[in-house]
């Protein structure tokens, strides 16, 4: 099986933008109709419903902010009664309030769909049993991969996150083929493997869905050597739907996005102005299908670029590269913009270290600092210090080449740098800005 749905991800141009431009007319309909911000925005902007008659005319509807969501907190975004609802998400709110999005049934099925394409495209089959180590809840990762292996007819193993020795247990016991969870996560696993002396040629896994955070293609390689598997990235966030936005094939190059639902443009941070292909920008997206929440413009300020280019595996589905950040978690180091993805490349590409890091900034005497925590392997910590020092020397010559600032870089010994069940937390600003 090469596709879920085989019309629809190897659609011509013109018959994939008369799908997007009768669905996009049909949404800015119900959206000023059911939701008060959008009626008011679309006012304010001089235009009607009307006046949107296909993608074309997409760059005449405002924007939409995360902090619309929270500002309308918790159902103010809603397209439809309270009652028409069969399940509600919410992000963390780890930065202010919660965003809490709604499903109505047919949102979950095209949900579920979107997931399905996407195990699809990573080699899955309705033999596969999948091991699901997202966090189920009130995160959309868990029952997203889970309907997403259900409406493809595999078999779900909702593991979720935590118990790691557990989750290794049932991976030998449960024969396992394909790994869901966070690229962080895997690593940990991986670690956990190595403590217990467990080969994981010895467990059935062949593949690997991860996303839900920025991860490098060296940490793909990483995860690939070290859980002997094929990495494949899956995207999505949960005022869009949640993971299946868009997802990997086996070429893995660049992420096909789910385009009949989803409508994506690049834009300018500064401008705002929609970006050619291969221009990096902030990524927004227009939901042309949802009905509980159905999001115009939305700028979900992660940073990408596109392509229409027709890939290798037969999808004409448009394809986003992968996330190198977002633009509110960008590092503005001594003036010079830092990706904590950018560190993680560097540092994985030079070898002999861990794939765990901290990225730990401070200001001293109004300078900004840039210090980078390393774990070390036991056998590599203990080798002499002129290798130590030779080492730090091409690690800190790699990120300045590649930066343009200099860093500290510190050694620390395996497993001191803090695990995490869910999504990393890779840097600790100190500064206060």
């Amino acid at each position: 099986m090469l596709y879920y749905n085989k019309s629809i991800e190897t659609a011509t141009y013109d018959e994939m933008f008369h799908l997007q431009s009768y669905r996009l007319s049909k949404t800015v309909r119900r959206a000023y109709d059911n939701v008060p911000l959008y009626k008011q925005r679309i006012d304010a902007a001089g235009i009607f419903p009307e006046d949107i008659k296909s993608v074309d005319d997409l760059r005449k509807l405002p924007y939409t902010q995360k902090k619309d969501l929270r500002d309308t907190y918790p159902y103010g975004m809603f397209a439809v009664p309270r009652n028409k609802l069969v399940r509600v998400h919410a992000s963390s709110g780890t930065t202010g309030k919660q965003t809490v999005v709604g499903y109505t049934q047919n949102d979950i099925d095209l949900w579920s769909e979107c997931v399905a394409r996407a195990l699809v495209a990573a080699g899955t089959t309705e033999d596969d049993f999948v091991h699901v180590s997202y966090g189920y809840g009130l995160f959309t990762g868990g029952l997203g991969l889970h309907y997403g292996v259900e409406k493809l007819g595999a078999t779900a193993i909702p593991a979720s996150s935590g118990n790691t020795a557990r989750q290794i247990t049932m991976l030998q016991d449960f024969g396992s083929s394909v790994l869901c969870c966070t690229p962080s996560y895997a690593l940990y696993i991986s670690d956990v493997l190595r403590q217990q002396n467990i080969d994981p040629k010895t467990i059935n896994l062949k593949s690997g869905i991860f996303g839900a955070e920025p991860w490098s293609e060296n940490m793909r390689h990483e995860i690939e050597a070290r859980l002997n598997v094929k990495a494949f990235d899956i995207y999505g966030l949960s005022e869009i739907c949640g993971p299946g936005v868009s997802f990997d094939c086996e070429y893995q190059n660049g992420l096909h996005v789910n385009e009949d639902h989803f409508l994506i443009e690049i834009v300018d941070p500064e401008s705002g102005m929609p970006l050619p292909d291969g221009e990096p920008g902030e990524v927004v997206f227009t939901c042309i299908s949802k009905e509980a929440l159905p999001l115009l413009r939305y700028n979900t300020h992660d940073i990408s670029s596109i392509t229409h280019e027709r890939c290798e595996c037969g999808r004409t589905l448009v394809r986003m590269d992968r996330i190198t950040g977002r633009s509110d978690d960008m590092l503005i180091i001594r003036g010079v913009n830092v990706f904590p993805s950018q560190i993680e490349s560097v540092l994985l590409s030079v070898g002999q270290i861990e794939p765990h890091y901290l990225i730990v900034v401070d200001r001293q005497n109004n300078l900004d600092t840039l210090e980078i925590k390393v774990e070390m392997s036991l056998a590599a910590f203990s080798d002499k210090i002129r290798g130590l020092e030779e080492l730090e020397r091409r690690i800190r010559g790699s990120l300045e080449s590649v930066l343009g600032i200099s860093a500290k870089i510190t050694f620390v010994e395996a497993n001191t740098i803090q695990r995490s069940e869910g999504k990393a937390k890779r840097v600790i600003d100190n500064r206060k800005l």
